[in-house]
């Protein structure tokens, strides 16, 4: 048995269910391990605290069992089981409006390192740890002994936090398609889950894209950020007068363009930019009722916070100031290393900078099929506000 032995005092945040062992905690290696090495650890006094997977970095070891029963086949189709159990629960499973969801949200549902998303029947994978890409031929076995004829393709899609060096690449466990159509609160979509961004499609913001649609009929709406339309789509069939999207990427507008076709929206009510979001809001003259901001993650790491503040900062200062009086702004972070509070300080510092009575009308995060374990908080990466001008 490979195992971890951690320092003195060290075992309490796994005794308080936090799955994370970081590099200084641990004291001993036992057995020859590699990274991606299922290991099971030990506090000092070798009182057994759980099992996972290793790799020689700043987190050491991500657990995926606290029960003291070394995993098995079993295990992946048991944990895989209870997440869909979980989804059925909150009303994703059947849906007939809706066949899209994440059904596993790695530590949210007790698998770090393991993010699943189905597109219809389609099931594409990530695996961001090399404990996880091992483990891909159980996963596979679990997701087709659980959807059955459900499931007609697994796509394996390695992540960019995935090391190079191992030379893992993405590939198809199960069929060979590359895209497929999706309905999501009956707006439709087709995804590109090889090339497109993430698993293909920002499934996160489900929920806050219907909270969007509320608010929508007969108003001028700006998506800035909008890869392949997924709020333009909502705002759209929401009945909302004029939409104007803008992504720097062609092909995403492309995608979006096809989205349009898909859901039958004429064209007069729609205006597609190729374009740096920055320099749109500089020079675009047109008054919006609305404005929604979700740009990519700007810090991916501590050493870019205080980059990331400024850009967020400049960012929405720029679209509040182009709001008039019962406009709104949706406004968004997806960068982990940004809190809640840190995100809404700075989006409080912007309105200050534009010297305009602004309320927050509504708190936003990701949807729930995104579950946080409430031992993780790290978990809560999606902030959002919904502000209005007064």
């Amino acid at each position: 048995m490979k195992k971890v032995l951690l320092k003195n005092k060290k075992e309490a945040s796994l005794k308080r269910k936090h799955p994370w062992v970081f590099s200084g905690a641990i004291d001993k290696l036992i057995g020859e391990i590699q990274d991606g090495d299922l290991v099971a650890v030990y506090s000092k006094n070798k009182d057994f605290l759980g099992w996972g997977h290793y790799f020689n970095g700043s987190i050491s070891v991500r657990i995926i069992s606290f029960e003291d029963e070394k995993p098995d086949d079993d295990f992946w189709a048991k944990k895989i089981k209870i997440a869909q159990q979980l989804r059925a629960s909150i009303g994703l499973i059947p849906n007939s409006t809706t066949n899209c969801f994440r059904l596993v949200n790695g530590e949210g549902d007790g698998l770090p390192g393991l993010v699943i998303d189905i597109y219809n029947k389609t099931a594409v994978v990530q695996c961001h740890t090399i404990g996880m890409y091992r483990s891909i031929e159980e996963i596979k076995k679990a997701l087709q002994t659980i959807f059955k004829d459900d499931l007609e393709c697994i796509f394996n899609k390695s992540s960019e936090t995935t090391p190079r060096s191992y030379g893992i690449q993405n590939k198809f466990e199960l069929g060979n398609q590359t895209t497929t159509n999706i309905i999501e609160n009956s707006c439709k979509f087709e995804i590109d889950f090889v090339e497109g961004q993430k698993t293909g499609f920002f499934l996160d913001q489900r929920v806050n894209r219907s909270i969007l649609a509320k608010y929508c009929k007969n108003k001028k709406v700006l998506n800035a950020f909008c890869y392949t339309g997924g709020f333009s789509i909502y705002a759209l069939n929401a009945k909302a007068k004029m939409v104007h999207s803008v992504d720097a990427s062609a092909s995403a507008i492309e995608k979006l363009e096809h989205n349009l076709v898909l859901n039958e929206i004429e064209s007069s009510r729609h205006t597609s930019y190729t374009s740096d979001v920055l320099k749109f809001l500089k020079t675009e003259e047109a008054a919006y009722d609305i404005i929604i901001l979700d740009p990519p993650a700007y810090a991916k790491s501590q050493f870019k916070k205080h980059k990331a503040v400024q850009a967020y900062k400049r960012l929405n200062a720029m679209a509040l100031d182009k709001l008039g009086s019962g406009a709104m702004l949706f406004t968004f972070s997806c960068s982990r290393v940004i809190d809640p509070e840190l995100f809404y300080r700075t989006i409080q510092s912007a309105a200050i900078e534009v010297g305009k009575d602004i309320k927050v009308v509504e708190w936003l995060s990701q949807g729930p099929d995104h579950p946080i374990s409430i031992y993780h908080s790290e978990g809560k990466y999606l902030k959002g506000l919904v502000l209005i001008v007064q």
